[in-house]
């Protein structure tokens, strides 16, 4: 599966939950601390805002960044958060739905187009696909509602492994990941197979 079917399918699965989830179950609590499925689903929609502003920034080469300042993506979560469920759930699609239009429409020279992620990273282009795609993907699952890793297909869940293991080890955090693996006890998860 290429990065674009994996981005494709964590979509309609994240949103196949959102939409089958109650009204009232959007108050719940996700696997994310201090995080409800309001405000989960909130980030899902402004995400994607963010990174269709960098897709605009790679189509025309002016400058766009995902966010103004780093309370921005704060503020709109907030903000989102206290929205009407059906409007969330309108946004959230919507919002998906724009992205994988930009994406389709982006010319194919534009794809090596450096852009600045919200953490600083310049990368080309086409890494707005992967970062969208770890979000649908990791947020299904995060949501609470009965999706699992196992839910996801199993090179995908490789490559996310690998993601988060070379991001934690560029952030300094090689000693201690290196620690838990050789130390880890039979109650940790065996993650052996997906390295």
């Amino acid at each position: 599966m290429s990065r674009r079917d994996w981005m494709d399918e964590g979509t309609r699965l994240v949103l196949r939950v959102i939409g089958e989830l109650p009204d009232d179950a959007f108050d719940a609590p996700t696997l994310l601390p201090g995080w409800t499925r309001r405000h989960l689903v909130a980030h899902l929609h402004y995400n994607a805002e963010a990174l269709r502003r960098l897709v605009n920034w790679a189509r025309t080469g002016v400058e766009s960044r995902m966010y103004a300042d780093a309370g921005q993506r704060t503020a709109e979560i907030e903000a989102g958060a206290r929205l009407p469920v059906p409007e969330l759930r309108r946004l959230v699609r919507g919002s998906a739905d724009a992205l994988a239009a930009d994406l389709d429409a982006l010319p194919g020279e534009a794809w090596s187009n450096e852009v600045v992620t919200a953490q600083g990273r310049t990368v080309p282009a086409t890494e707005i696909v992967w970062m969208r795609t770890r979000e649908v993907a990791v947020h299904a699952v995060d949501l609470g509602a009965g999706v699992d890793f196992a839910d996801l297909p199993a090179d995908l869940v490789r490559a996310l492994i690998d993601d988060t293991l070379t991001r934690r080890i560029a952030q300094g955090h090689g000693p201690a990941l290196a620690s838990w693996f050789t130390g880890r006890t039979a109650q940790a998860p065996d993650l052996g197979p997906w390295l």
